[in-house]
């Protein structure tokens, strides 16, 4: 049974190009059509930092990234905070080719540091990840 201090790790496999999904991860406009549309700067560069509000549950949460770490469609990490809200963690989203689909593989460490609401529970950092990538990043790559 994981634990809170266990990474968050979720999985999906699309029928997809490897470049595709690369894109889709990582090109600006892209990615602002299935998971942050506020988002309005985005590059897959290291030490590229980009900050952007979300509303949810009644309140803004800025969130504030960090590329730490970027291997051309096969990794990318960042670190991924929120202003005035304790609490660091990394995003690391790692792809892999398996035949005619390409894998997709998200894990989250320091999610259990982030404290001060609700929203920021290992189960709701399970759910959120779990939609973007098993239906809104899905639904993306499917309607191209």
């Amino acid at each position: 049974m994981a634990t809170e201090s266990d990474p968050v790790v979720v999985e999906q496999r699309y029928s997809a190009s490897l470049a595709d999904v690369w894109r889709a991860m990582a090109e600006k406009d892209q990615m602002r059509q299935w998971f942050f549309e506020q988002m309005t700067e985005f590059e897959p560069k290291v030490g590229f930092e980009t900050q952007f509000t979300v509303h949810c549950e009644g309140t803004d949460f800025l969130h504030q990234w960090k590329v730490i770490d970027v291997d051309r469609e096969k990794r990318i990490a960042y670190e991924w905070g929120y202003g005035g809200y304790p609490g660091d963690s990394v995003v690391t989203w790692d792809l892999s080719e398996e035949g005619d689909v390409t894998k997709l593989t998200l894990t989250q460490t320091g999610q259990e540091t982030f404290q001060g609401h609700s929203v920021f529970s290992r189960e709701n950092g399970i759910a959120g990840w779990s939609y973007f990538l098993q239906e809104s990043l899905k639904a993306f790559l499917s309607a191209r």
